[in-house]
């Protein structure tokens, strides 16, 4: 008897799609007919070699970007990029500018503390994060760089462009890469870890502008050098070589299917999921309309109990991972690429049936 898929809507690790599922698994038991495991290729042989180039291409591709930059695959997750952003471009009597619209934003601008000063240019903190905060009108020309993240998970809100700034820009882009159409090149640098939209967890893409990776400070231990890791074509030591494959696949499904289809799709399963938030007198968004997210739903139920009874019935259904993030509690639908547009189709169904219920 087959089993009733499982729809998963955490917000990371999430959900893959099928066809990238199947071909990582048959590559762990032989990897193109090559009678190998992916798990137990060389990390430094030609076969291994081979996913780096073809990964950072059509990172390049995806991304309109031209040999001005370089793309790396690192690993230790957004946190260790929290702190070698500063780490490598920031000293203590410097001034590196943050945007702080989230849990992720503000511990970024934490770390980067440890290295030298960091002016926090715009926030909506005093709101609970429920909006973004208003982009700032000029920016200090003398700052090293600003940072901000695209894409905030915990509460829900989305910077729908890349803006261009008159300093280097920093883009933490974990949870919304290659979910829209944007142009990349407003970033001297981006990053996103692999657990959302770009793969297994255990690797992290990391893309510089070559002018800027000239101004690593010089002295770094080499692990903590984005300019080391760059000239040894992310194979400073050993990488995460299943978690690259399946960015791989990942990058070859995006390619396929286009960013344009991609977006299309987005828009269409969070508009479905607004809306029926909107109409079912059970639940309310927790975001103002104009700072929603595509990737992240975050909403909430009249009371507790109704919350936690919505829970068991999404379990019951084969609906998980709707839970909010621990320190807000709630709701929260993951509407990553991986997410078909039936299983949004499905979530909103059951909140129709609970309604109907009475809660």
């Amino acid at each position: 008897m087959k089993q009733e898929q499982v729809l998963n809507f955490n917000a990371g690790p999430s959900a893959l799609p099928e066809a990238v599922l199947q071909q990582a698994a048959e590559a762990i038991i032989n990897y193109n007919n090559t009678g190998l495991s992916i798990l137990s290729i060389p990390h430094r042989g030609d076969l291994f070699v081979a996913i780096l180039e073809e990964s950072k291409a059509l990172v390049k591709e995806l991304c309109g970007l031209s040999d001005d930059y370089e793309v790396m695959w690192l690993q230790g997750g957004g946190r260790l990029q929290f702190c070698m952003v500063p780490m490598n471009f920031l000293r203590q009597n410097e001034t590196a500018g943050y945007i702080d619209s989230g849990h992720w934003a503000a511990e970024a601008i934490d770390a980067a503390k440890h290295y030298g000063t960091t002016g926090v240019l715009a926030s909506s903190r005093e709101d609970n994060y429920t909006h973004l905060p208003q982009w700032p009108e000029s920016v200090d020309k003398g700052l090293r760089y600003l940072h901000f993240t695209t894409n905030n998970t915990i509460y829900g809100t989305q910077w729908p462009s890349i803006p261009a700034s008159d300093v280097p820009l920093v883009a933490d882009m974990s949870s919304d890469i290659f979910s829209m159409q944007r142009d990349y090149t407003n970033c001297a640098m981006f990053y996103a870890v692999a657990q959302k939209n770009l793969g297994a967890a255990g690797n992290t893409l990391v893309v510089v502008r070559k002018d800027f990776l000239e101004r690593v400070h010089p002295g770094l231990p080499p692990m903590l050098d984005y300019k080391v890791h760059a000239e040894k074509n992310s194979l400073l030591n050993t990488p995460p070589v299943f978690g690259i494959y399946v960015s791989l696949l990942m990058l070859r499904w995006i390619k396929e299917k286009t960013i344009a289809v991609i977006e299309k799709e987005n828009r269409a399963k969070a508009a479905m999921l607004y809306a029926e938030i909107e109409r079912n007198a059970l639940f309310h968004a927790a975001v103002d309309a104009d700072s929603r997210s595509l990737m992240n739903v975050v909403f909430h139920g009249r009371s507790k109990e109704m919350e936690k009874q919505f829970l068991e019935c999404c379990a019951g259904r084969g609906i998980v991972g709707i839970e909010g993030h621990r320190s807000v509690g709630a709701f929260r639908a993951s509407l990553y690429n991986g997410m078909p547009l039936a299983g949004v189709e499905k979530l909103v169904s059951v909140m129709h049936e609970f309604e109907q219920s009475g809660g």
